[in-house]
């Protein structure tokens, strides 16, 4: 007869025994751990991934031998021990080895009804997850005698023969069964979505079975040590009597609280020594395992039993302060706590938050496009959003898309929610800028702004005056209102942040329009307003009424008379936003958009302005006509018009200049950096840089006092990175704005890409959207062939970014490598950036300027 070629590949974990993550998984490498700070783990074997592997081919595990390392009697159970707990796992399996003769024991040793139990527990679990039989035929709904041999004869029945017996060969089904699911394509899929790769190996331990059914205190609990939502301190989880482990996923009335309650009985009531042993084993476990753990135990006839512990599931603000608290407390060192926290993780921390423990009733789903959630009134215009704020109410705009004049509205709402557009779109980068929690690109929504309804795919529908909740996190619309959790702007934050400053080696700008930008961006610590763009101020009524009045102008001195009245707002503006950084330094675009963005687009808006500008309306309609373009955004903006219209530009360059000084005369001091948008010449430059050193001259003598300022160029058109070299002759510093950069480079706009967006990923032609994630293959090469041409002519040529990739850890990766001085982002971006950058120090200390 010829030899099985057995498997012989596991080993007992005992203290001493080499086990190890990669080759056993992590549960195995646990399991040791909590032996070595002596706690009591029942007897546990580990099966190698590699013998799984080979269990899945077809061979076969040496289970006689394995169920030798814990005596005749025993029953065991089986679970997954895959290198990462995220990836998951088989079904757990417990009270392998259970037969007529082990029963007849039990009954003697824990009674007829806990054996009943624990044999039909397992027929139960046998039939679903190793013979794969319906689920249907083995629902009891009370475990008894006459239960168990119901199970017994439809396992007979459905498999023709009768239930095995074997020891051995019920563990080696087990083994074989839970191999070839690890193998299978829908789990393979469902751990690649969760980071593991294709060829993630399994581990499985073998343990000896705490029965928690029987005399006495027995049953099964988990405890944990910290809230996992907020990562304060306190004592939650259950205890469930008469019960095993996987009893703890089921809603039981007869759970007891854990800790003393008015409620009812607890644990610490009936077994105080039992909880004051596990409250010390959890503090060993933080100590050092080096992290708050959730410990699995089993009481049987009143003695405690360690089953397992995993690293408590947690929320990101209670992830933050269990590093921080460790760090404090001398477990881990600050570098470690550092690298804990994932820089993403942060932009939930900044806003409120729907939370998690309550419950959802999802509409829609969008692109999560700003995070942070708020509820309100639906509103269909800014003119409501508006109404809305004085009222005291808070509303969520709701638009198809929104587009400049839509600022005032945003600026009203506590959300904001489109049908169309992506992580570029308007009301994304607004919204992300404003701290407003915004949903874009709903398409399971349709929108009829007529009727003022927004209907769901399901036909919900909701109308103006509705409440709904927009979460920018997850990008879901919910109906009504939800319990909401506070922004975590604590001490463990700010601490954290002051850490990652300390080893962080690229400098962290904000983008910042406004003084109350400013301010957001200052309380954040960025190191500066990276960039200003100035257009954004002229948005409120009483500027907007002076700027369309601007635009209308017939000759140069009408245009400049109109300029003049908005030259004192502009320059107040510049006064604030120079006191609130307190002498970091403050990039100011020149203005950019075109002009038709400042004038209405319906017929109402035009005969309202015709009123205020007390023209005709066919002349309104007809010079708003003359000024719109075919493709705006590559026609008469940025430079073009500042060349076009240089009094724009002058009168900006003198509303800084005039701020400065104010600035200085109040104590402070300031050197601005002037920036020109959508350069594509050197020549560009230098008609800009006459006239802006014209208006320095002018100032200076009118005011008899003198002041510096540094002149920089917007690097956003493909010809500005190629010809940087001689653009950096009139220029002390190139940002690349990498979002009109990357709407030129592709030739896309990045207000429509969302429609196909994700047909493009999802088929292979673009690896990320190139609007959310920065392409280092073309974009990312003209930003090095743009940086080395720069400082090829200027050696100290100050180099960032400030488009939206700014703020992604990935930009940062690549700006800092690049040697660049600093990126920029969105105010409520800087936190996240801040700790991108320390992780990147510590990761890849050579790749520092």
């Amino acid at each position: 007869m010829q030899k099985l070629d057995l498997i012989t590949d596991f080993a007992e974990i005992t203290h001493g025994a080499a086990i190890t993550t990669p080759t056993h998984g992590w549960r195995a490498k646990c399991l040791q751990r909590l032996g070595r700070l002596d706690m009591p783990v029942p007897r546990t074997v580990a099966v190698s991934a590699a013998a799984v592997q080979a269990i899945a081919a077809g061979r076969s595990l040496d289970c006689a031998g394995v169920l030798a390392c814990f005596g005749p009697d025993a029953l065991v159970s089986v679970r997954p021990s895959p290198e990462n707990p995220e990836w998951g796992g088989p079904s757990t399996v417990l009270n392998i080895g259970m037969n007529a003769a082990r029963h007849a024991g039990l009954v003697l040793t824990h009674g007829q009804a806990a054996a009943d139990a624990l044999y039909l527990r397992f027929v139960q679990g046998y039939a679903v997850h190793v013979a794969r039989l319906d689920p249907d035929m083995f629902e009891i709904a009370e475990p008894s005698a006459q239960a168990l041999r119901d199970a017994l004869r439809a396992y007979r029945d459905e498999m023709d023969e009768p239930f095995p017996e074997d020891p051995a060969r019920q563990l080696a089904e087990v083994l074989r069964s839970m191999a070839r699911a690890w193998a299978g394509t829908s789990a393979r899929l469902l751990r690649q979505s969760k980071g593991a790769p294709e060829d993630a190996p399994l581990g499985l331990v073998v343990q000896e079975m705490v029965q928690g059914m029987g005399q006495g205190l027995s049953g099964t609990g988990v405890i944990q040590f910290i809230d996992p939502v907020t990562g304060l301190e306190q004592i939650t989880g259950r205890f469930v009597g008469q019960s095993q482990s996987t009893d703890l996923n089921d809603v039981c009335e007869e759970a007891l609280y854990l800790t003393r309650d008015p409620r009812g009985p607890s644990l610490e009531d009936l077994a105080p020594e039992i909880f004051a042993t596990l409250a010390r084993q959890g503090a060993a476990c933080r100590a050092k395992l080096r992290e708050e753990m959730q410990i699995k135990f089993t009481i049987d006839r009143n003695s405690l039993a360690v089953i397992d512990a995993v690293r408590v599931p947690r929320s990101s603000r209670a992830g933050l302060r269990i590093a921080v608290e460790l760090a404090q407390d001398g477990i881990i060192t600050r570098e470690e706590a550092i690298l804990r926290v994932e820089p993403r993780a942060l932009s939930e921390l900044l806003h409120p938050q729907v939370d998690p423990r309550g419950p959802r009733d999802v509409v829609a789903r969008g692109i999560a496009a700003s995070p942070g959630a708020a509820t309100g009134r639906i509103v269909f215009s800014s003119a409501a959003a508006q109404a809305s704020e004085s009222r005291g109410e808070a509303c969520i705009l709701v638009r198809r898309e929104t587009a400049p004049e839509d600022i005032r509205g945003m600026h009203s709402a506590v959300g904001v929610l489109t049908e169309r557009g992506g992580m570029t779109s308007h009301a994304a980068v607004i919204g992300r800028g404003l701290g407003l929690p915004c949903i874009v690109g709903a398409s399971d929504l349709s929108f009829d702004a007529k009727a003022l309804t927004i209907t769901s795919k399901s036909g919900r529908k909701f109308v103006e005056g509705d409440v709904i909740t927009v979460d920018g996190t997850t990008g879901e619309v919910l109906a009504g209102a939800t319990e909401m959790l506070p922004p975590a702007l604590d001490d463990a934050f700010r601490t954290l942040l002051s850490w990652a400053d300390d080893v962080r080696d690229i400098g962290i700008r904000a983008n910042a329009d406004t003084p109350a930008d400013a301010l957001v961006a200052r309380n954040f610590m960025a190191q500066g307003i990276g960039l200003c763009r100035t257009e954004h101020m002229f948005f409120e009524e009483a500027r907007l009424v002076a700027m369309r009045e601007m635009i209308f102008a017939d000759t140069p001195a009408d245009r400049a008379a109109a300029l003049a009245r908005l030259l004192p707002m502009q320059r107040d503006d510049f006064v604030q936003v120079f006191e609130i950084m307190q002498g970091l330094p403050v990039c100011i675009r020149l203005f950019d958009p075109p002009l038709h963005e400042f004038l209405p687009h319906s017929r109402e808006g035009m005969r309202e302005l015709a009123e205020a500008l007390d023209r005709p309306l066919s002349e309104v309609i007809r010079r708003a006509e003359a000024l719109a373009e075919f493709n705006p955004m590559l026609g008469m903006r940025g430079v073009r018009l500042g060349i076009v219209l240089p009094e724009i530009y002058d009168m900006q360059a003198q509303a800084i200049f005039e701020a400065v000084i104010e600035v200085a005369r109040r104590g402070g001091s300031i050197v601005p950096e002037i920036m020109i948008p959508l350069v594509s010449a050197r020549r560009e430059v230098e008609l800009v840089k006459t006239r802006i050193d014209a208006v320095a001259a002018r100032v200076r003598t009118a005011k008899l006092t003198d002041f510096a300022f540094k002149l920089g160029v917007m690097v956003e058109t493909p010809r500005a990175a190629l010809r940087a070299g001689d653009i950096a002759q009139h220029a002390a510093f190139l940002s690349f704005g990498t979002n009109d950069l990357t709407q030129m480079t592709y030739g896309l706009s990045r207000d429509d890409a969302g429609r196909f967006m994700n047909t493009y990923v999802q088929q292979g032609v673009f690896p990320e959207d190139p609007f959310h994630i920065l392409d280092v293959d073309g974009v990312g090469e003209l930003l090095l062939i743009g940086a080395e041409r720069g400082r090829q002519t200027r050696e100290k040529l100050t180099l960032s970014i400030c488009g939206e990739h700014g703020g992604n850890p990935e930009s940062i990766a690549f700006c800092r490598k690049a040697g660049f001085d600093y990126v920029s982002c969105s105010p409520y971006r800087v936190p996240l950036a801040r700790l991108a950058a320390a992780h990147l120090a510590l990761l890849d200390p050579n790749d520092g300027n």
